[in-house]
């Protein structure tokens, strides 16, 4: 199978127009929960005429949304926190207290279908949705790593790579999710060898 590509293809002469910027963090609180930060910035390379802005500046940011989750060790939303710093329209920043309504929400399986649900169409924010849409991925990163990290400290396994934390006997949600985490791959037969499923005959060199 021939190699991918590690960088992109050079391309054609173009122009910049517009560039966004996502940026997701995760942190352990000293009072033990988790805390899953995340902010988008839209600039644009030209001015343009805006009615509640005047001119927005080349560079200046068009959306500039920041949210702060906040969860315990269950993966349960204990608090909230959103801000529209920069919006075409005075009004975006007026739905921000309907994202209130996700205490007590579950970050797991659903959590898209939860936020299209309940902020669909004018009971939200596009960009917010989206944002904490993403949001779901960082917080299983930061949560399970910690736990692993902590084992890892507590030597009770040296184990890097994928979340060890499984219920004894039941197969990982997270099997057969993405390429890598296939049951027939690799990383399950190593990691997870009971839940490992030989590929059908031929079927693993025609993927190849």
């Amino acid at each position: 199978m021939a190699e991918p590509l590690k960088s992109l293809p050079q391309p054609s002469a173009r122009e910049p127009l517009h560039t966004r910027r996502y940026d997701f963090r995760g942190f352990r609180r000293a009072d033990g929960l988790f805390d899953i930060e995340g902010r988008m910035v839209d600039t644009k390379d030209y001015a343009f005429p805006n009615d509640w802005r005047g001119t927005v500046a080349p560079g200046e940011a068009v959306h500039d949304m920041i949210i702060r989750l906040t969860l315990d060790d269950h993966f349960t939303v204990q608090d909230i926190a959103v801000v529209t710093a920069a919006s075409p329209f005075e009004i975006c920043g007026h739905i921000t207290p309907a994202f209130h309504a996700l205490k007590g929400a579950t970050v797991a399986k659903g959590w898209s279908r939860t936020l299209r649900n309940q902020f669909s169409g004018t009971h939200g924010c596009t960009h917010h949705v989206e944002m904490l849409r993403a949001m779901g991925t960082v917080a299983f990163q930061t949560i399970y790593g910690y736990r692993e990290k902590a084992k890892r400290d507590a030597g009770i396994t040296k184990r890097d790579g994928p979340p060890a934390d499984t219920t004894a006997g039941k197969r990982p949600g997270f099997i057969d999710t993405c390429h890598a985490l296939a049951s027939d791959g690799d990383v399950v037969r190593s990691h997870w060898p009971q839940f490992y499923q030989p590929p059908a005959d031929g079927e693993r060199d025609r993927a190849d």
